[in-house]
């Protein structure tokens, strides 16, 4: 659901949001009463396929933070991503890392709205579905967006991530 009239976006929201009107992207961000912290809760606080959920992994590549936008219904293969993207080991970015890289806190993080464009990874398993959902700064916050919308927001690389 969008915010009511009158309500205001959380900050970390309000840049994202900010974004993706500048980028001529037409999908609004929602302020979703449930948690969408984790795939699973955002997918059946929107009604979709976990799939369908756009989640935005922070790791460390030869201490460059870099983000891995995954589909929510696998895990990432760190050690066969690294080889197709001919980068070196990629490490989980801890919750600090994470805040200093994009600005926003674990279960929230964004696709976009970071304090610098951070190398992207964009699952090519997210276009197995039309209308995807990315977090939109917050653990409360999401958007509407497409593959095609994600890589041209992102300037990723599309490139499976799974095994």
């Amino acid at each position: 659901m969008a915010p009511q009239e009158g309500t205001t976006l959380p900050t970390r929201s309000a840049e994202v949001a900010r974004v993706l009107v500048e980028a001529g992207v037409t999908g609004e961000v929602r302020e979703l009463a449930a948690s969408t912290r984790t795939a699973a809760e955002a997918a059946e606080a929107l009604g979709c396929e976990v799939g369908a959920i756009a989640n935005s992994l922070v790791f460390l590549s030869d201490e460059e933070a870099v983000l891995v936008l995954t589909s929510g219904r696998h895990k990432v293969d760190t050690t066969a991503l690294a080889a197709r993207w001919g980068r070196g080991k990629l490490r989980r970015a801890t919750p600090e890392q994470v805040r200093e890289a994009t600005g926003q806190a674990i279960g929230g993080v964004a696709p976009v709205g970071h304090p610098r464009v951070l190398p992207t990874v964009v699952d090519a398993a997210l276009g197995d579905y039309p209308r995807l959902w990315a977090a939109a700064g917050t653990p409360h916050t999401v958007f509407p967006t497409t593959l095609d919308e994600l890589l041209r927001l992102t300037g990723g690389v599309l490139l499976p991530v799974g095994p």
